[in-house]
């Protein structure tokens, strides 16, 4: 079996968000062992979690715990994701934070 890209992982970061959403939850918070072992069990895919996890955070989202070393992805890596406003309109995290 072929190992998820990077928008599947994405699609699952926003299906959650949307849940999240509905139940009218202010923020969800993703870990990237429990999303990789949610999405793909048992799988070594972990880079490219983390990549989707960061590329899905947008301005207001923030880190519960952030990898010391940015070019490595830690299975530590949480990040707190607002889910009171999901317009598209909503600048990129890495647009803003730079």
């Amino acid at each position: 079996m072929a190992k998820l890209e990077m928008k599947d992982y994405l699609e699952c970061i926003q299906n959650k968000k949307q849940v999240a959403h509905d139940k009218q939850w202010l923020y969800i918070e993703v870990n990237a062992k429990d999303l990789l072992e949610e999405c793909e069990p048992g799988v070594k895919n972990q880079n490219v979690c983390c990549k989707a996890m960061l590329d899905a955070m947008l301005e207001g989202d923030g880190f519960i715990v952030e990898p010391k070393n940015k070019s490595k992805c830690a299975a530590s890596l949480t990040i707190r994701y607002y889910v009171d406003n999901l317009s598209p309109e909503r600048r990129k995290y890495s647009e803003v934070n730079n």
